[in-house]
């Protein structure tokens, strides 16, 4: 079978390329292991980690990354998956520590799949992945402090991201007025598309300030960006807002003030869709089928192929790769 595969070699340096290789070769799994046919993966910030120079989180070589996959389950060893099963994957270090979804075929733990949402197709899994699943787990977070439409515009950093694209679609068909955030003059007629209400510049929240506190602008926030950013937004939630956390790409300091939790009650939430419970992502996948509009999902898609994963792992790295890139295997 074809796969991507990160070697290293004796100078330290890693190399990743499309081979053939045996299904044997698949990593075994101790207890309850299930064989997916791989029908489609995708491309996120850390499979570019993992594809780059110096091969990112990886532990071991020779290595398959790709974090996320869905495809149909051949063989089970566990009661809950049978064969002919359509099955998605994100998450629990898959394509990090163990061999992951750029392959046309994987071993992994039952524990680590979710049945495939009705309503979904495998390519509509890859478009939404990680990403997606983190933009809703994010939604929900906020929702859950108390986040209702009325409240007020919401703000999305990073908005023309994974996450960012896939967020400020989900807010805006729940009827929220969303404000979205790029440093990119170009994508703000995508953005819009997707529903964002307000184009905020990046360069308009960029720098931290002296003051603590700013006007109240936002009722809540979902930021991938962190560093700075996320430091000036904190000032300007509005009194018991909510910002959930999702994503690092301005820097993984919070040069903040404690004032904004003090004054304003305003909460940060940290959102993690690596290790999230079984029965959160049933939900959050559940509701993804139910309100993200699939065909607002066209115009982020960038497909792709296996031989071009290493030239697009670069590109994510660099900031260059807008909204989802699904990969057909």
């Amino acid at each position: 079978m074809r796969a991507v595969i990160v070697e290293k070699d004796a100078d330290g340096a890693t190399h990743a390329a499309v081979k053939d290789i045996d299904e044997g070769d698949l990593p075994e799994v101790a207890e309850g292991g299930v064989t997916v046919a791989v029908e489609y993966s995708t491309l996120n910030y850390k499979d570019g980690l993992c594809l780059g120079p110096g091969g990112g989180l990886v532990r071991h070589y020779p290595h398959v990354p790709g974090i996320d996959f869905a495809g149909t389950v051949e063989r089970s060893d566990d009661p809950r998956y049978s064969p002919g099963d359509k099955v998605v994957l994100t998450g629990w270090r898959v394509g990090e520590a163990h061999w992951g979804g750029y392959a046309e075929k994987a071993r992994v733990k039952a524990d680590w799949l979710v049945p495939l949402p009705d309503g979904l197709s495998t390519r509509d899994a890859m478009a939404v992945g990680t990403a997606g699943l983190t933009a809703m787990l994010a939604v929900n977070a906020l929702e859950a402090h108390g986040l209702t439409p009325d409240h007020g515009p919401v703000l999305v950093t990073g908005a023309a991201g994974g996450v960012g694209s896939v967020a400020t679609t989900i807010l805006a068909a729940l009827g929220y007025e969303v404000a979205a955030v790029t440093g990119r003059p170009d994508q703000a007629d995508y953005l819009r598309d997707l529903g964002a209400a307000r184009i905020v510049a990046r360069a308009d929240l960029a720098e931290t300030t002296r003051k603590p506190l700013e006007s109240e602008e936002w009722a809540g926030c979902v930021d991938a960006v962190g560093g700075a950013m996320l430091a000036r937004v904190l000032g300007q939630m509005k009194y018991g807002s909510s910002v959930a956390a999702v994503g690092l790409a301005g820097g993984a300091d919070l040069p903040a003030k404690v004032i904004p939790f003090l004054l304003r009650a305003v909460n940060l939430l940290g959102i993690d869709s690596v290790l999230q419970p079984h029965d959160a992502r049933v939900a959050a996948w559940a509701r993804i089928a139910d309100v993200l509009p699939m065909e607002k999902l066209t115009a982020m898609v960038v497909p792709a192929s296996l031989e071009d994963l290493p030239r697009l792992g670069a590109d994510i790295l660099e900031g260059k790769v807008r909204g989802r890139v699904v990969v057909e295997i």
